[in-house]
């Protein structure tokens, strides 16, 4: 398919100035969905991970990037463009004791036409692997919820310059093609005997949050195919009775929040867990750093907390965020200490993130508040001191430098001595590009996911507030009550404070209004397509 292999060898090619390999390194093909880094093999990840260099294109490297996937440095990393000679490129390394990763679009062999420079790496000397790729002939459907079994299936490879594609009269037949070749797909069809009215599934923006799957009749599938595909993009189809697919196995183009553009305003904390969680609903994240975090101004206050609590002078300390924890370990770590540094102390928690980022370290804590998840909220169930069962009066409170005051009074009331410490402080960070400032103001982002009451007020006064029309979540009580203090309708909160508490409540607003919206009769679209299709008239 040329959509996929425009930067690659063909299989016919002639090979000149090959270098013949003596000893040392290996050369491994390995394919990868261009558009979906979820598809590539364990196989495939090992190989890259192992690799000393890495020769590929710029989307494909991209693609792997914006994944997390392990690859070789940017200095280890050469693209097609780049090299006059790929192959002899490609053995002059290997015969230099490297292990060399070629990354290619599709399966090596079945779509990324790959063959040819395979042949001539072997043929000069050097070990080769071919790692398979998952092909989107196959992918596709499956992300369309097409069933093949009990249907007899072919798969048709469509040559660039076909005018009449052969095809069989009967049964279900899956291929791929650019929009230039689809009158031929349709015209062999039909010299092949088959109806105008048989079903065609149509499939465009394959595994990208873009992919839209209709079921149109091959007498009509080049007017639906135009309506929907982009540019050049592959239009892939399935064509007799499995297209024909149940709508109960359409799991990919259902999610909730498929195709869903939402903003992520965040702090210095990792929202990996944001981001992926809401991806697995659907959606694509961009995120905009609101504040950045830094050590404290004066930070003799923190190192003899620390100390402290390293000697045995506190019963209790309270991390009230995961970048309390980061700080005092971060403080443990320069003294040459671990966790073990805390034996002996009762750990407090608020929030599932700062109980996750205290496991990272191998520490469950001792408590954290059951119903609400808030600085008020573990006041309220923290013991009172008693002076015969307490050995010691004294609790630490690494903060922010913005006072958790709800806290420290609760913890006095109750009998405690409590040392409020700023162990980081938060700073403003710069607005983000144009383009997002226009995107957020003129809303074209479908929602924005709330983590915190500084993220709110951060994101207002570095980018403005967040069009009426994107739809509010908001991780908790405080955050919900700086959003409505700016102005915002909070449309949805998690049940308790989390990352994935977080995604989830999102994902399952966007279902309620979905059913509400088909129960009406409406057309069900994303918050921004109402916000477009106002702007258009």
């Amino acid at each position: 398919m040329s959509q996929l292999n425009d930067e690659t060898i063909s299989e016919t090619e002639e090979f000149s100035g090959a270098v013949t390999a003596t000893t040392g390194g290996r050369i491994a093909f390995i394919g990868v969905d261009p558009n979906s880094a979820d598809f590539l093999t364990l196989a495939g990840a090992r190989a890259l991970r192992e690799a000393d260099l890495l020769i590929t294109t710029k989307p494909l490297r991209a693609v792997l990037d914006d994944a997390g996937v392990e690859l070789p440095t940017r200095e280890d990393t050469h693209f097609l463009a780049e090299l006059p000679d790929v192959v002899d490129f490609e053995v002059k390394s290997a015969s230099e004791g490297r292990s060399v990763a070629r990354l290619v679009a599709g399966d090596p062999l079945i779509e990324a036409g790959i063959a040819g420079e395979a042949q001539a790496c072997a043929r000069a000397g050097c070990p080769i692997d071919i790692v398979p790729g998952v092909p989107m002939l196959t992918a596709t459907p499956t992300l369309a919820g097409v069933s093949f079994p009990g249907h007899a299936v072919q798969l048709v490879a469509v040559p660039d310059d076909a005018h009449m594609v052969d095809l069989p009269a009967q049964g279900s037949v899956t291929l791929s093609c650019g929009p230039s070749q689809l009158p031929g797909v349709v015209a062999g069809a039909v010299q092949a005997g088959r109806a105008k009215d048989e079903p065609v599934l149509v499939t465009t923006g394959a595994a990208t949050p873009r992919q839209h799957s209709v079921l149109a009749t091959l007498g009509k599938v080049e007017k639906v195919a135009r309506e929907q595909a982009v540019d050049d993009e592959p239009i892939f189809l399935v064509l007799g009775p499995a297209a024909e697919r149940d709508e109960a196995l359409d799991w990919y183009e259902s999610k909730p929040l498929f195709g869903w553009r939402v903003l992520v305003p965040r702090t210095g904390a990792d929202c990996r867990r944001l981001v992926e969680r809401l991806r697995l609903h659907g959606a694509v994240s961009e995120e905009v750093a609101t504040i950045s975090v830094e050590p404290p101004r004066n930070p003799q206050q923190l190192d003899k907390a620390v100390r402290g609590m390293v000697d045995g002078r506190y019963e209790w300390v309270v991390f009230t965020s995961a970048h309390a924890v980061r700080a005092v370990f971060g403080k443990l770590e320069e003294y040459g200490l671990d966790s073990r540094a805390l034996s002996g102390l009762r750990i407090a928690t608020v929030g599932a993130d700062t109980a996750s980022a205290l496991h990272t370290w191998g520490i469950a804590p001792d408590l954290s508040p059951s119903t609400v998840q808030t600085v008020a909220g573990l006041a309220g169930e923290f013991p009172a001191y008693d002076e015969v069962l307490d050995p010691i009066n004294k609790v630490f409170v690494p903060r922010a430098d913005i006072a958790t005051e709800p806290l420290a009074v609760g913890l006095t009331e109750l009998g405690w001595e409590v040392d409020d410490v700023t162990a980081y402080r938060t700073v403003r960070a710069a607005p983000p590009p144009l383009e997002t400032r226009e995107a957020i103001k003129s809303g074209r982002f479908d929602a924005v996911a709330f983590t915190s009451s500084t993220t709110v007020r951060n994101l207002v006064g570095i980018a403005g507030k967040p069009h009426a029309q994107t739809l509010v979540v908001a991780i908790g009580p405080a955050t919900v009550e700086a959003c409505e203090e700016h102005g915002l309708r909070v449309d949805a909160m998690a049940p308790r404070p989390g990352q994935i508490e977080l995604a989830d409540a999102l994902a399952e607003m966007a279902r309620r209004r979905r059913d509400a919206l088909a129960a009406a009769g409406q057309t069900v679209t994303r918050p921004s397509a109402k916000r477009r299709r106002r702007a258009s008239h």
